[in-house]
Formats: C-alpha cells, sequence, structure tokens
C-alpha cells in the first residue's frame, strides 16, 4: 500500500487560484481516469478538480483500485488506513492548491461515495456529493454537530447498491443534523447527465 494518494489534476485554464476545489472519489475497481472522463460534463471551468486513485489494487481488474476489500461486506478490511491517508491528503490541499477546505466539496460514487460520507463529515469541507453510495456503520455512531451540506443522489433500479442504502444514509445523516438534498434517478448502478446537471447546481450553490 501506499504513503499518499496518486491524483490527476485538472486545472482551469488560467494561472490564477481556482475558485474552488472538487474532489471526486472513484468506485470499487475503478480509477481516478475513469472518473476524469466526466469532467467536461459538469461544465464548471473555473474550479479545479483532484481525482485520487485509491491506494490498493484491485483484486480483479489489472487497472482497477480499491479503498478497501469489498469481498466480505462485513470486514471493510484496509479502511481505517484508507480513510487516515484520505483525511491527511485532503488536509495537504490548501498549501498545494491556495484553496481551503472551506472552499472545497468532497464527491465520490459507490465505495468513493461512502468514503465521502465517513471522511467528509469529519472535516470542515464545504459541501459533500454522494452518487450511488451507502453508509459505513461508523457513520451512524458520530454525535450530532455542525456538518457539511451533503448532497445523496441514486437510482432506483441499482442492483448494485440498491436504493435503501441510500434511504438509509439520508435517514441517518438527517438524524446527525445534516443539512441534506435528496435526489433519485430512473437509472441503475451509474452516473448520469441529470446527476451530474443537479451537481453542478449543488456545488454553485453550496460554493458562492
Amino acid at each position: 500500500m501506499t504513503q499518499t494518494l496518486d491524483f490527476i489534476r485538472v486545472s482551469p485554464p488560467t494561472n490564477k487560484t481556482p475558485d474552488a476545489l472538487i474532489v471526486t472519489l472513484h468506485g470499487w475497481g475503478a480509477n481516478a481516469q475513469d472518473v476524469a472522463s466526466l469532467i467536461p460534463y459538469v461544465n464548471l471551468p473555473e474550479y479545479e478538480f483532484l481525482l485520487p486513485n485509491a491506494p490498493y489494487p484491485h483484486p480483479y481488474t489489472d487497472t482497477g483500485k480499491a479503498w478497501y476489500d469489498l469481498r466480505t461486506e462485513t470486514m471493510y478490511d484496509g479502511l481505517v488506513e484508507s480513510k487516515q491517508l484520505l483525511i491527511d491528503w485532503l488536509q495537504s490541499l490548501e498549501n498545494h492548491t491556495g484553496v481551503p477546505l472551506s472552499r472545497t466539496i468532497l464527491s465520490g460514487f459507490s465505495q468513493g461515495g461512502a468514503m465521502t460520507l465517513d471522511v467528509g463529515l469529519s472535516l470542515p469541507l464545504a459541501g459533500l456529493v454522494v452518487m450511488s453510495g451507502y453508509l459505513h456503520p461508523s457513520v451512524a455512531m458520530l454525535n450530532k454537530g455542525i456538518f457539511p451540506p451533503t448532497l445523496i443522489m441514486h437510482g432506483t433500479q441499482d442492483e448494485v447498491v440498491p436504493l435503501k442504502a441510500a434511504i438509509k444514509s439520508r435517514e441517518v445523516t438527517e438524524s446527525l443534523g445534516v443539512n441534506v438534498e435528496y435526489h433519485e434517478f430512473a437509472m441503475g448502478h451509474e452516473i448520469n447527465l441529470q446527476m451530474l446537471e443537479v451537481l453542478r447546481t449543488f456545488v454553485v450553490n453550496t460554493i458562492s
């Protein structure tokens, strides 16, 4: 396992400090390059995108990465190490980009969405975006407090992460005092253009 996260950086066309950062975490078996292909559709050219690769190799694909082992649903082997790596990396970003966490959106798809909720609720971020994600058990044990506003989106026909996972994520986070915006789409386990449009609106409203 690496001791830091390698990542793809997509900067605004000018050399000035970006308006804000959007960090996106890929799902189990994907990689940062998969997420990078979606950036043009988000249409936020003044923002800087940072797309980290998860630290573990995926057990079934040569190019895929994993935030932790998902072959047994209850073990989440490697999660503790991954969380600490991600927290340390996020806290280092202001030194490299000039943008504070208060102007940083953390987002993620599937396993990356689960990581977004778990890590994001412990940091003073501008906002969180969870796409087709789920809840780590530890989140339900947090104390009520002030947390980043959170957008949760999910497909009603998702056969990989069932819709009930999104509903549980919404219920638990709202019970903690999180300001949750929730959307369902008639789709499977994917990211579609309609979802990206909702993401863009949430980001603009949250950062402005």
